[in-house]
């Protein structure tokens, strides 16, 4: 005999009047035998009696998309987040309607709109696929009658919370019912065949709501990201059962939905390529590709009331304090009196320390006024000592480098491609690199 609360799912061998987990009062409901039939009946098979599956994946339409994916298998269940607005149901919705052309009929169901909202959606992105149906439910069970009546080769459940897995299982929303609503539909796919995507909401965190008791349940997890005022949008994939978790997809939000950006590597990167004070171009890798990012940076005297500013948009505000203390210490450049502004343009955020030295080159160079030319790149990592670490996949960003029409780069010291065109300066320390760049 046990215990279970309604809201959290947390068991207890005796009945408490307040849960220790998510702190709800008369909580707990008695917990019998696990129920079910004793299991699918299937009994256990040798490795080599076991049938393979099917390689054929099914397409969505989208090369970006397919190269996250890497297409999906039959059964697959796909848990897709992102933040509130950022353009996940308009994404889904374009998915459904290449892979309905596709592949057969496609059951979307959303618990957050009337069907009448989702077609109004669907005119605005130019969408009128027949084999695409709509459905506006909450109740797990009403969402399985339709499955079974439609067959669909794929379902979108459009959002995780708002399925009502059974009625005594505390709130709609609750971590129970998402839980329970998730496994029923796992299970639903996995015999069927059906490739279902479920959509999550995000906590404060990042991470999917429900935490780790969704994630785990399913085979491919995905999530969108973006900023709301700009139109750029980043696809990666947090797990996949099935394929690779290196790739990410670079998109375009507009007034027809999310469409793939012709030139990934050069968008975050100005088109006049005018020499500017205070401006590094530095490529950085998202997932197995590389993109060019253009780091600005503002150096400005302080007010004297208070302490200086450090502003950041993009990049770690901690890790361009520990910059700045480098530069200070090994460049004899004094900045902490002075008013320090970091920005990545076009809004992309960067996280990685191969963007080091570029930072430091564009606060040299808002410093001194001077700019770096157009057709150099920077790259490197920054150590403590002042000297610059390699970085990872370092030959690969240069061979892009050069296939984008750059002519030189100062980059730490290593092993470079053979028959490069591209004119590269190996720097070991951080003084040799503002040499280079002629910014001491």
């Amino acid at each position: 005999m046990a215990y279970r609360c309604r809201e959290c799912g947390y068991q207890s061998p005796k009945w408490l009047g307040r849960c220790p987990q998510c702190g709800r009062w008369e909580s707990f409901d008695e917990v019998g035998a696990p129920a079910g039939g004793g299991g699918s009946g299937e009994p256990p098979r040798s490795l080599s009696e076991v049938p393979a599956l099917s390689p054929e994946r099914l397409a969505t339409g989208l090369p970006e998309v397919d190269r996250v994916l890497g297409g999906l298998l039959p059964g697959t269940v796909v848990l897709f987040g992102g933040e509130p607005g950022v353009g996940k149901s308009t994404l889904l919705l374009q998915l459904a309607a290449r892979l309905a052309a596709r592949h057969g009929k496609v059951l979307y169901v959303s618990g957050e709109e009337a069907v009448a909202q989702v077609k109004l959606r669907a005119e605005r992105l130019g969408i009128s696929e027949p084999s695409l149906y709509l459905q506006s439910e909450q109740e797990l069970l009403a969402i399985v009658r339709a499955v079974e009546e439609i067959e669909p080769t794929v379902l979108v459940v459009d959002s995780l919370q708002t399925v009502l897995a059974r009625p005594d299982g505390g709130e709609i929303g609750s971590l129970t019912q998402v839980r329970e609503a998730a496994a029923h539909l796992a299970r639903l796919a996995k015999g069927l065949g059906m490739v279902t995507f479920l959509v999550s909401h995000i906590t404060k965190g990042g991470e999917f709501a429900g935490p780790k008791t969704v994630e785990h349940l399913v085979d491919v997890a995905l999530q969108l990201e973006g900023v709301r005022e700009g139109d750029l949008r980043l696809l990666r994939c947090l797990k996949n059962r099935f394929g690779s978790t290196a790739e990410v997809a670079v998109l375009q939000m507009d007034p027809t939905g999310l469409s793939e950006v012709a030139n990934p590597s050069l968008f975050f990167v100005s088109q006049d390529r005018a020499p500017k004070p205070g401006a590094a171009i530095v490529p950085v890798l998202e997932g197995s590709r590389t993109l060019l990012v253009e780091i600005q940076a503002l150096i400005a005297p302080g007010s004297g009331f208070g302490p200086p500013q450090r502003r950041t948009a993009g990049l770690d505000v901690n890790r361009t304090s520990v910059l700045l203390a480098v530069i200070e210490k090994y460049l004899g450049v004094h900045v902490r009196a002075m008013d320090v502004y970091l920005a990545v343009a076009g809004g992309l955020e960067v996280r990685e320390p191969a963007a080091d030295l570029g930072v430091c080159a564009a606060i040299l160079g808002s410093l001194r006024g001077r700019a770096i030319p157009p057709d150099t790149v920077v790259l490197g990592e920054v150590g403590l000592a002042g000297e610059i670490r390699p970085v990872r996949k370092g030959p690969e960003r240069l061979q892009e480098v050069a296939k984008l029409g750059f002519a030189r780069a100062v980059a730490p010291p290593g092993s470079l491609p053979k028959r490069l065109p591209l004119t590269v300066v190996q720097a070991r320390t951080l003084q040799e690199a503002m040499e280079a760049l002629e910014l001491t």
